[in-house]
């Protein structure tokens, strides 16, 4: 029993910790873990000075903070920072965690881990003096055995984790810096089940019969033999479906591999629509006690990549409509937190999202528990580099001590995810041109087949043209193409490329024996709310990938129409036209779903987030967002934009993105400027018009019925704040969120679109503001105050719950505006 000190939360840990230590049968306990946060009270210190060096001593100041955290969120942005505009213009440096604990008598003959899922980056760790090791990537999680240092009783311990991410750049994105994933405290028996010790595969599903096979590895730290029974029950929500028991004697200091077999009849298919899960419960007997339990939660579901059919889901054609996602969380940095990663998913959902990509690292444990239960298609992703570095000081330094240890421990966490269908094994690798990479790329297929026989691999590989992509369809149809080497190696099981939508359709023609996947797509560029005067020209910013951009505007802002593209990629509408049009493509992942911290293309500073994605950092959908609804999924949508706020006679485009009608009629001021149909494949149709102050109205029609109505108004000066939460009721345990929308609105309730006020934010009750946000890529204001400057008539605060239940009172003021107050309750 582990006890934390001076822990104002030790109250719930210690009945948490009394459940898993009371656990003697199957019964309640069934779905009982061995594991307790270790995420509290946490000491924290900062090396910001060259008299700190890389040492702590007994005058080093300290602060108390809760894991998962960030430094480099809290820090200012910085034109001159070493992770450049790339990384967010964000520091890293060197940190230092500690932290005190006690370890109860009972426990002194039982095994002791501690586990984290996630530091960036160069960790090293000791235990009461004692060195336990380093781990250079900061996205895997990785585990110590701590028992051998441990005091019991009353003596206590403490743990000291070494950060460094001092020397940058070492990544192309925002990393953020420090703890930034959850920690865990792991007691076990010395009969138990190893850390990511069992793999389920379901090798036969029809809708009849589901064999599930269980291969779990086993720990016997005793010193001598020790006959077991092993009891392994799969459950479906609460209910056994099936179990199985054996006998196995394991052998003493030594880990004990053991398989079963068993059969679930009419089992229940995961699907995007309906992501059903089993759990299956592993318990260890000795002389009729429980010593230990292990859960594993899986899906059944049967799936294959098709030459001509693309993905094959449980017998029926599912067309990947998938985004790319970095690790950052938008104004709560890298410090991972499920609601926060819930929200996002939501989000995406809703837009009709059916797939992730874990561009491009191996995400935090909670988005793939959360794909599992929501329904996406996961391309879990491994490396961005090898051995060649794409920043001076990034992974590949690391890759020839690293590479086998954390690509084997990404595949034994992960591959019981009932959501990830796919692993990559690189993102743009420069060794994919010659034999050296195909003899890396080898190397990590067998390396991922010996653990994971079940999915097929796959990397972003660059296309097999040169990114002038103008003549890509004649240098194709004159088969004037040389083929990526290790597109062609036959390593592959599944050839992915980033780009060229053009090629697409030549695929089947260079790869006819592998099926394909785009494994990036897009990179289109939009500022939420911002619009150019004409809409209906393409624009590459920059003109070539290795071109400093020099055009755009002062303001550093991107129409929102969707008419800008990066040079190597392509605007929305152009791609999901080539991918919606054959079935043979799988389906595509979008760069990308949210914006996130760093690469502000086509920009440089002040420019510090991106503009690529769909939705922005703030989590405020862009317009595009709805050219997918209404192409992704069942409801009905007609999204009218731009705002309606021009100078008087300026002539200003209005588009309409709609579904499930024929037509649209578009009105000012109650006048017909006309109806508009899409023709072939398009997918929104527009208006050019003179703007008039006043109302602009959209009504769309079926078969000469109303389907749907929308109406657009000019704001008059901005005049209140309105406050509108996602959730008005949280959980009041110190971790969960609401995310609050601000709105400025006019004095008839109008949102005022060109506002940009500051608003200041206050809150009453146990709980604290976590983070602030515009999704202006920008803004230099902290995303940890109490106010920020608001973006096209919106910003967002979040608030997180303290330990205790009671009222959140959060109030929003701005100078000449009248404030708004939001009751949040803690439960």
């Amino acid at each position: 029993m582990i006890q934390l000190i001076s822990s104002k939360k030790i109250g719930l840990l210690f009945v948490a910790l009394l459940l898993i230590a009371g656990c003697k049968t199957s019964g309640d306990q069934k779905f009982n873990n061995r594991k307790v946060s270790f995420n509290l009270d946490w000491s924290f210190h900062l090396n910001d000075s060259l008299v700190d060096k890389d040492t702590i001593g007994t005058s080093t100041k300290w602060r108390t903070l809760d894991v998962p955290h960030d430094w480099s969120i809290e820090g200012k942005f910085d034109e001159k920072s070493p992770a450049g505009y790339g990384g967010g213009s964000l520091n890293g440096g060197l940190g230092w965690y500690k932290k005190t604990f006690k370890v109860a008598v009972e426990d002194s003959t039982k095994i002791t881990s501690i586990t984290f899922d996630g530091v960036y980056r160069n960790s090293e760790v000791w235990v009461n003096g004692h060195y336990l090791g380093k781990r250079p990537n900061g996205y895997i999680g990785f585990q110590y055995e701590i028992t051998p240092y441990l005091n019991y009783g009353d003596k206590s311990n403490e743990i000291i984790v070494k950060v460094d991410n001092s020397k940058q750049p070492n990544s192309r994105w925002y990393s953020g810096s420090g703890i930034f994933r959850n920690v865990w405290l792991e007691t076990t028996d010395k009969l138990h089940v190893d850390q990511w010790g069992t793999y389920v595969t379901t090798p036969k599903v029809t809708v009849q019969n589901a064999d599930v096979n269980i291969e779990i590895r086993f720990q016997n730290e005793h010193s001598e033999s020790k006959k077991i029974k092993v009891l392994t029950t799969i459950y479906k929500d609460d209910t056994e479906v099936t179990s199985a028991t054996q006998y196995i004697t394991l052998t003493p200091k030594s880990g004990t591999l053991y398989n079963t077999q068993m059969q679930i009849e009419n089992p229940v298919l995961w699907s995007v629509e309906n992501p059903e899960l089993y759990t299956a419960v592993t318990e260890l007997l000795l002389d009729d006690e429980v010593v230990d339990q292990y859960k594993t939660t899986f899906g059944i579901r049967d799936f294959k990549f098709d030459l001509n059919k693309g993905f094959i889901l449980n017998g029926k054609q599912v067309k990947i409509k998938g985004v790319c996602m970095h690790h950052d969380l938008g104004p709560l940095g890298s410090a991972i937190n499920t609601r926060a990663i819930e929200r996002q998913l939501e989000i995406l959902k809703e837009m009709g999202v059916n797939g992730i990509r874990t561009s491009h690292n191996p995400p935090a444990p909670e988005l793939l528990d959360l794909c599992d239960k929501m329904g996406f298609i996961v391309m879990d992703e491994a490396f961005d580099m090898w051995k060649q570095n794409k920043t001076k000081y990034d992974y590949a330094n690391d890759w020839d001590k690293w590479h086998k240890q954390d690509l084997i421990d990404q595949l034994l966490r992960d591959r019981n995810h009932a959501s990830i269908f796919m692993w990559s094994i690189g993102n743009e690798i420069p060794e994919q041109w010659n034999e050296t990479g195909i003899e890396i790329a080898k190397e990590l297929a067998a390396i991922t087949r010996q653990y994971d026989k079940t999915r097929p691999i796959t990397a972003g590989m660059n296309p097999p043209v040169n990114m002038n992509i103008d003549d890509v369809t004649l240098q194709f149809e004159k088969k004037n193409v040389s083929i990526n080497p290790l597109a062609g190696s036959g390593v592959l099981d599944l050839i992915g490329y980033n780009y060229a939508h053009q090629t697409f359709e030549y695929h089947q023609k260079n790869f006819p024996k592998t099926p394909f996947i785009a494994t990036e797509t897009t990179s289109g560029l939009q500022t939420r709310g911002y619009y150019d005067a004409i809409s209906d020209t393409i624009k590459k910013w920059p003109v070539r990938w290795d071109l400093k951009f020099t055009g755009g505007n002062t303001g550093n802002t991107v129409s929102a129409y969707d008419q800008v593209q990066a040079p190597w990629g392509s605007t929305h509408e152009a791609t999901w036209k080539v991918i919606k049009k054959y079935d043979f493509l799988s389906g595509m992942y979008i760069w990308t779903g949210f914006d996130y911290i760093g690469e502000p293309t086509p920009y440089e500073w002040p420019s510090v987030s991106s503009y690529f994605g769909i939705v922005d950092l703030a989590g405020f959908p862009k317009d595009v967002y709805y050219m997918y609804q209404s192409e992704w999924t069942n409801k009905t949508v007609l999204h009218v934009f731009p705002h309606w706020n021009w100078k008087a006679g300026q002539t200003v485009d209005v588009w309409a993105y709609y579904n499930n009608a024929d037509e649209v009629e578009l009105f000012v001021n109650g006048k017909s400027v006309g109806k508009r149909a899409k023709k072939g494949d398009d997918l929104h149709v527009m208006w050019r018009i003179p703007f008039q102050a006043g109302t602009l109205k959209a009504i769309s029609r079926k078969g000469g019925k109303v389907v749907l109505e929308k109406e657009i108004k000019t704001a008059g000066n901005p005049s209140q704040l309105k406050l509108t939460a996602d959730r008005t009721s949280i959980k009041g345990d110190g971790n969960d969120l609401s995310f609050v929308t601000v709105d400025i609105l006019d004095d008839k309730g109008t949102l005022a679109p060109n506002a940009n006020n500051e608003i200041n934010f206050s809150l009453k009750g146990d709980g604290k503001i976590v983070g602030v946000s515009s999704g202006d890529p920008v803004s230099h204001e902290s995303f940890k105050g109490n106010k920020h400057t608001a973006l096209a008539g919106k910003c967002l605060v979040i608030v997180q719950s303290g330990d205790k239940s009671g009222r959140l009172e959060l109030t929003a003021k701005a100078n000449g505006l009248k404030q708004d107050t939001i009751v949040i309750t803690a439960e």
